[in-house]
């Protein structure tokens, strides 16, 4: 890998259609040796994940990451809980947003940036039903679109 680049690892495809992303973040994130093994390998789910504020410290949640063939008794828990790492006034401020009314905290990727694993947070709010369809039928719209354009260029 190019010094500098990103390999992403994982991505939670689910966080845009369930959130409108305000804002998105990098963080490190505290991992073992055999998790990061397992990474590589792009063995992650993280659909049902999110991030929260305990302690003065920033947590993430309900991320899955499969236990290493190879790491018999150095595996951890798949689903423990893993701290995340960035400076306590980006901590102080995230938690001061997300105390606001329909603010979550969501993983979008996990990715490698210089042989280090980085979380892509987004500060998101939730969709309702018809947000989501809305969003589904311009995406829907917009396909048909290209799909006509590409189709009258082809004639």
């Amino acid at each position: 890998m190019a010094k500098g680049g990103e390999k992403t690892l994982v991505y939670n495809r689910r966080a845009r259609h369930e959130y409108f992303i305000e804002e998105t973040y990098e963080a490190g994130i505290e991992l073992f040796g055999t998790e990061v093994k397992s990474l590589r390998l792009g063995k992650a789910n993280m659909a049902d994940a999110y991030a929260e504020v305990r302690d003065g410290q920033l947590w993430v949640q309900g991320m899955h990451i499969s236990p290493y063939e190879k790491g018999n008794i150095y595996n951890r828990d798949p689903v423990r809980r893993r701290r995340l790492l960035m400076h306590k006034r980006e901590i102080m401020r995230l938690m001061g947003q997300t105390q606001q009314k329909g603010y979550a905290l969501i993983p979008l990727r996990l990715y490698l940036k210089d042989s280090l694993v980085k979380v892509e947070l987004a500060l998101a709010q939730g969709k309702k039903l018809y947000d989501k369809r809305a969003t589904q039928a311009e995406r829907d719209a917009k396909r048909d679109m290209e799909r006509a354009f590409r189709r009258d260029q082809m004639q």
